[in-house]
């Protein structure tokens, strides 16, 4: 058994794949610290943040970091509001790409580059995703997350089911549980990101034609109205007739709790939801990657460059909260994040055992497949209407049964063609 893991040289392999040619008015602590503020959209995070963070502390006894996250749907517009009012945080979880571009864009985001010249040794492919043509980095890349499909493994045995690796499999495992009586997904239709951001995203790239597909995308050589794109919301409008009764108003934190506590057989999730699923307590938790389209297939998998940590330029506070960014770009808090937040992926170079048996899986799945990220998460989604609201919105009302799969493809590629040059007629 491999006992340690490159997490490097296994994003690297996989980027290698690629066809990619604040603060506000702080005060000092009653104890004269200088308190920092770090916010993110991962408010289930506050006990292993506060564990990784103390470890800082206490090599940086004159700096109190407040960890502050904001719940994911209100994230975006609060963290903004609060960089424009001069209210915001001093450390920021940015997100990639569009929606990270946005905010550095706004001018409250500090540029890395001078400060931090190690981000040189970090992956390009990561790097790019929080940087500007010209070469301007403004994001530590942080984390990496994976897709797939969670599983109680006790159900499956019951059954005597196996993890399935194609298509046909997957649904023949969920005929299976449906006609035994069993609640196949703990999937919802409320919270429409999920729709797009986890379960096509996750499972549509073996459809689509995953990373080299999605460059034709994003060029306008394919729209989303072309065949194999439709295949992918044809697919995932298959397993609508599996998800629990009342999956119209199931909303995320619900769908974690439903399978986290044995109440459904699946969960179509990201690799981040790993610890989450444990501390519900998932003793037989089982987990694998996308099923691919037809046997002998390459797997496409989503391995999505997700987060990022800016720093607020207008911080009350800059040297320290510099210490601080300095700091999670570093090895030491690489393995602090994978091992408290098992499931999360770290960019930083270096060698890291990770102590999670299903995070080995999720990374280990990297090393046979083309990665890729979320479907439109890059170029498509700098204006709006921006391709990841589209997608969530469509995606919901197809499952909805407001859409059909032909109707949902039109619906973003349309409203895509507004705003976006490739697209437009």
């Amino acid at each position: 058994m491999i006992k340690r893991i490159s997490v490097l040289l296994v994003v690297l392999l996989v980027f290698g794949t690629f066809t990619l040619s604040a603060g506000g008015n702080k005060e000092a602590a009653a104890d004269g610290k200088v308190q920092i503020t770090f916010t993110s959209w991962r408010t289930e995070d506050i006990e292993r943040m506060n564990r990784i963070n103390a470890v800082f502390m206490e090599k940086n006894p004159n700096i109190e970091v407040l960890f502050q996250p904001i719940n994911d749907n209100e994230y975006d517009a609060q963290m903004r509001a609060g960089l424009e009012t001069g209210t915001g945080a001093d450390i920021i979880f940015l997100r990639s790409y569009d929606t990270g571009r946005i905010v550095y864009d706004g001018g409250s985001i500090y540029e890395l580059n001078k400060d931090l010249p190690n981000l040189e040794g970090f992956p390009s492919a990561a790097v790019k995703a929080w940087s500007t043509e010209d070469g301007k980095i403004y994001a530590v890349p942080s984390v990496g997350v994976t897709h797939g499909v969670y599983y109680h493994k006790d159900i499956f045995d019951k059954y005597g089911l196996k993890e399935p690796e194609t298509w046909d499999e997957f649904i023949a495992v969920a005929q299976t549980l449906k006609d035994n009586g069993e609640v196949v997904f703990a999937q919802g239709a409320l919270d429409d990101w999920t729709s797009y951001e986890v379960v096509f995203s996750g499972l549509g790239p073996n459809f689509y034609g995953g990373e080299e597909s999605r460059q034709k995308l994003i060029t306008g050589e394919m729209k989303l109205t072309d065949k194999p794109f439709l295949d992918a919301f044809r697919a995932v409008d298959q397993l609508q007739q599996f998800f629990p009764k009342g999956y119209e108003a199931l909303d995320y934190v619900s769908m974690q709790t439903m399978f986290g506590t044995g109440q459904a057989a699946m969960f179509m999730g990201g690799s981040w939801e790993l610890g989450i699923l444990e501390d519900l307590g998932s003793t037989d938790l089982g987990w694998f990657a996308p099923p691919v389209k037809e046997k002998g297939d390459t797997l496409q998998y989503c391995f999505h460059v997700d987060a990022g940590i800016a720093l607020n330029k207008n911080s009350e506070h800059l040297p320290e909260a510099l210490e601080y960014i300095k700091w999670v770009s570093s090895p030491e808090y690489a393995q602090l994040l994978m091992n408290e937040l098992p499931g999360f992926f770290s960019y930083t170079p270096g060698d890291y055992p990770l102590t999670n048996a299903i995070a080995k899986e999720m990374i280990g799945a990297a090393s046979d497949a083309v990665l890729t990220v979320r479907t439109v998460w890059e170029k498509m989604s700098a204006q709006s209407p921006s391709g990841n609201a589209l997608m969530g919105e469509a995606l919901q009302k197809m499952w909805k049964d407001e859409f059909t799969p032909e109707e949902a493809a039109s619906f973003v590629q349309d409203g895509l063609a507004t705003w976006y040059k490739p697209f437009m007629k």
